[in-house]
């Protein structure tokens, strides 16, 4: 069983950067994706980035493009996300999830493709 956590939330002023990692433990496959969703208040969940094994396939969501970075270190089983420029409107729970995948490019970005869930850690981007 495959377990999820992150860390790294916390409360920022809007301009600031945060920096998320969830580590997996567990049994896992050789080749994975990891992603990261948010849900802010009153919103359904949304996707945010996603990493294939490699690293050489990453997507992210219009609303973050060219602020928030993910990465892996798949020594550590553990992916990052780093968040800059934040905004009031990125105020949301975040989530780290896992999809197992036969392929090292599985880039996976609905909800429903994911494996296995982290109990979520919270972002608060003050004005």
């Amino acid at each position: 069983q495959v377990q999820l956590v992150e860390s790294g939330g916390g409360l920022v002023q809007a301009g600031g950067s945060l920096r998320l990692s969830c580590a997996a433990s567990g049994r896992t496959s050789s080749s994975y994706a990891m992603c990261w969703f948010r849900q802010a208040p009153g919103k359904e969940r949304e996707f945010v980035a996603v990493i294939n094994w490699t690293g050489s396939k990453i997507y992210y969501a219009d609303s973050v493009k060219g602020r928030f970075t993910i990465s892996r270190t798949n020594a550590k089983n553990t992916v990052y996300l780093q968040m800059n420029s934040l905004k009031p409107g990125d105020t949301a729970v975040d989530w780290c999830a896992l999809a197992l995948g036969g392929s090292h490019y599985y880039t996976p970005r609905t909800s429903g493709a994911m494996d296995c869930w982290g109990k979520g850690t919270l972002v608060t981007v003050s004005a």
